[in-house]
């Protein structure tokens, strides 16, 4: 008996990868990191708490307990699911997709580093321990390129890739730290890694809750318009 299924929003074939961006990503330019169990994918918990299926496709319970620990709970982008006896589903809303339609504009010059040293993952750890906690684990910066702004020997804000293809590439831990907000900062690095993305010939797209009108503003100001709304959710195993 079946345990889980995947559908889409638009279960219409043909999906556009970024219609079910975790499943594209796992399949493709993460398959490496991915773990599998029949047709499910994850990443490691270390790195991230996504999950998905093919579009269309079921997998079982005993399939989806080697890959998600109790009480762990694991997220779908993309994706609704029917989950099984022991397992909590919670739907937590649309998230806007968004991507670049105009290039942006830079209007100033600021040293960028990219985020590759020891000393430098830990300035990572702590600023997103401060400010974007729930998503970001000890590996997550296995999945990109990582970059920031340092002012007066501190992080002073970061972005980085996190889901893609070999043609799309999601900007994502776009942040600032608190004291050195209202700079311009995270709008510099957003334009800049946009701009490298684009001239590399993939496609910029970035998810953003839709009450966040302060990340949308500057999302649009910067060329990038909404493709979706594509639901989210989660699942955690009980026992």
């Amino acid at each position: 008996m079946h345990a889980i299924h995947s559908r889409t929003p638009r279960d219409e074939p043909p999906l556009h990868p970024l219609d079910v961006p975790v499943w594209s990503s796992l399949s493709t330019l993460h398959a490496p990191l991915a773990l599998a169990a029949g047709p499910a994918r994850r990443y490691p918990k270390e790195i991230g708490p996504f999950i998905a299926l093919p579009p269309g496709e079921h997998a079982s319970a005993a399939e989806l307990e080697a890959l998600v620990d109790a009480q762990d709970e694991v997220f779908l982008l993309g994706q609704t699911i029917s989950a099984p006896t022991g397992w909590l589903t919670d739907y937590l809303g649309d998230l806007l997709q968004m991507h670049c339609v105009e290039p942006p504009k830079l209007d100033r010059e600021l040293a960028i580093q990219a985020l590759t040293e020891p000393h430098h993952k830990r300035d990572v750890r702590e600023l997103t321990a401060l400010v974007y906690p729930h998503y970001f684990r000890s590996e997550t910066m296995r999945l990109g390129r990582y970059f920031g702004i340092y002012e007066r020997g501190r992080l002073a804000a970061m972005i980085g890739e996190r889901m893609g293809t070999p043609a799309h590439r999601e900007l994502s831990a776009v942040c600032t730290h608190p004291e050195f907000t209202g700079r311009g900062l995270a709008r510099h690095l957003f334009a800049w890694l946009t701009l490298d993305l684009l001239a590399k010939g993939q496609q910029p797209f970035l998810h953003v809750a839709a009450q966040n009108k302060r990340a949308i503003d500057l999302y649009e100001q910067n060329g990038f318009t909404v493709r979706i709304e594509i639901p989210f959710y989660g699942l955690r195993r009980q026992a």
